[in-house]
């Protein structure tokens, strides 16, 4: 396979909607992300892995959090005088991961936002979703602070969103706050080249040039939605914000997104 078919074979992998059979060719490339995925020291971001020792830890004394669920981490952190972005201080947090089979992540990141506070500051909100079962903390490297540490314990219940999983599913709001499920089984290279499933229309159609539209992205094990707005500028789209920063811990899917949308 070329590698320009290969990379649009890729692209396939964003839009297998919840009622969209996949085809084998994107079923391999899913698998293949995830085994570039699942190697987390080669990660920027995951910094520390299995740093969570059992012996040093008491596990019951923890809060826990089941497989599937996930959580917001607020804190505000003291940098000094030369306070980062968003994206910057994400740097400084490592991820530490004790899973109880001893491979992987127990957790990620699925987005982050704040701003700097009147106190000099970054106030920072983190949201996280649990993967597998074990222990995860997020340590503030300059100082070592714990800003979050929890059990993680296998799901008792089914995720609350049909989203759940590690497929690339994207939705594309009306202008009204009504949200679009979007098809791109046929190996879209761009947003404005799929299919809105229920209307049976492209993108370019739905999307008016010049109209300001939310993205929401749902990739992760408790199918929460990540959204961000944007508007379409011909045959691309531009945010309209910086923030959110989207998928840190998943810079694959998160490049994905940005060639599909048109931000690179």
């Amino acid at each position: 396979m070329s590698s320009e078919n290969a990379q649009r074979v890729k692209q396939i992998l964003w839009f297998c909607g919840a009622c969209v059979a996949i085809v084998a060719a994107a079923s391999r490339v899913a698998g293949e992300v995830k085994l570039m995925l699942t190697p987390l020291a080669t990660n920027a971001v995951a910094t520390s892995t299995n740093s969570l020792q059992k012996s040093s830890t008491d596990a019951s004394n923890l809060p826990t959090l089941e497989v599937a669920q996930s959580v917001m981490v607020t804190v505000e952190l003291n940098f000094g005088q030369a306070i980062p972005t968003i994206a910057g201080a994400l740097q400084e947090i490592e991820r530490h991961y004790d899973p109880v089979d001893g491979l992987g992540r127990t957790f990620a990141i699925l987005d982050a936002y704040g701003e700097p506070t009147a106190a000099g500051k970054l106030h920072i909100s983190m949201h996280v979703s649990a993967e597998k079962a074990g222990l995860g903390s997020l340590v503030f490297r300059p100082t070592g602070d714990v800003l979050w540490k929890s059990r993680i314990v296998p799901a008792t219940s089914r995720p609350a969103s049909s989203f759940a999983g590690k497929n690339l599913l994207i939705t594309i709001s009306n202008g009204q706050g009504k949200p679009y499920l979007l098809d791109g089984s046929k190996g879209s290279p761009s947003i404005l080249d799929a299919t809105v499933r229920d209307l049976n229309i492209p993108v370019r159609e739905f999307w008016p040039d010049g109209a300001e539209r939310e993205a929401t992205f749902f990739y992760s094990a408790c199918g929460c939605p990540v959204t961000v707005t944007a508007v379409r500028f011909q045959d691309k789209t531009v945010r309209t914000k910086e923030l959110p920063v989207i998928f840190p811990d998943d810079p694959a899917i998160a490049r994905a997104i940005s060639r599909l949308m048109g931000w690179e």
